[in-house]
């Protein structure tokens, strides 16, 4: 198996949720070994995917360098994960990622449409050797090692639409788009309303988001799927363990996980080269995970 980026460049144009303002974002193709790289094209700085330049997890996954950062990455990140795409060049003109109807399904269509190739390198991906634990008080993320990819994800929300739920993603390409990339994100009025009196979300609406006042969705279309909340989750948590560099072999399990969390959980996976092993996909231990892509 080898290491792929997509066959053409395409580009779409959406607003940005925290701006309010319309963003231009091209997808390039890359060399192997070049991993996602973001590149800001009003401002010329380059900054590439790796969790040093992580700079805020607060509201969602932040990347920067020499003070210019690229807002709410997860989404599109997720999507090039979930298509097993290594290298690639992301150009925006602005500093978030347009964030379309509030799922990756927009980018999965924009990857449909570049396609995919193979590179003359062999993919590489890790495996997780050892149990990585992130907890704090009864929140935890976690990995553990396995011969396949799963993401079981619980939250718990005191209201009245979401209360508890628990999803599991066997992983594949084919189950992320089907179970996984329609799900939207999610936030409660009385927040958007803080946000707004903050200057953020302006570009938030009900064309973008699942909206919840103290009792109901308020959204006119309602729930994609009863469990739309905790689905989400595992496309956010998707895109955040993207920065570890490469696509992994093991479980991810979520209690009330966060943009913060995965970050932190990326950090603790890296800093000890026991919890995990680099493999190059060669021969006949690429055929499982070929399936996961096709």
């Amino acid at each position: 198996m080898y290491q792929t980026t997509i066959k053409k460049s395409v580009e779409l144009v959406g607003i940005g949720l925290h701006k309010g303002s319309p963003v231009r974002l091209r997808l390039e193709p890359l060399e192997e070994n070049s991993g996602i790289v973001f590149y800001r094209s009003d401002v010329d700085v380059s900054i590439p995917l790796v969790p040093q330049n992580v700079v805020d997890t607060k509201m969602a996954t932040v990347i920067g360098k020499d003070g210019y950062v690229i807002s709410t990455i997860e989404h599109m990140l997720s999507a090039v994960y979930a298509y097993g795409i290594d290298n690639l060049r992301v150009i925006v003109d602005a500093d978030e990622v347009p964030v379309m109807d509030g799922s990756s399904a927009s980018y999965c269509m924009l990857l449909d449409e570049a396609g995919t190739q193979e590179l003359s390198v062999p993919k590489k991906v890790m495996r997780i050797k050892k149990d990585v634990l992130v907890q704090e008080g009864e929140k935890y993320v976690r990995l553990s090692p396995s011969v396949d990819l799963k993401y079981d994800f619980t939250i718990k929300f005191p209201h009245p639409v979401i209360q508890n739920q628990e999803y599991v993603l066997e992983f594949t390409k084919e189950n992320y788009k089907n179970e996984i990339s329609r799900a939207r994100t999610f936030g409660f009025l009385h927040e958007v309303q803080y946000l707004r009196s903050k200057g953020l979300a302006l570009g938030g609406s009900l064309e973008n988001a699942i909206v919840l006042d103290e009792k109901k969705v308020l959204n006119p279309e309602g729930l994609r799927f009863p469990d739309e909340f905790v689905r989400h989750k595992i496309l956010d948590a998707i895109g955040d363990m993207s920065l570890i560099g490469m696509n992994f072999i093991g479980n991810y399990e979520a209690l009330a996980g966060s943009h913060d969390l995965n970050h932190k959980l990326t950090l603790e996976l890296l800093k000890d080269p026991e919890n995990y092993e680099v493999i190059e996909l060669v021969g006949e231990k690429t055929k499982e995970l070929e399936k996961a892509y096709a």
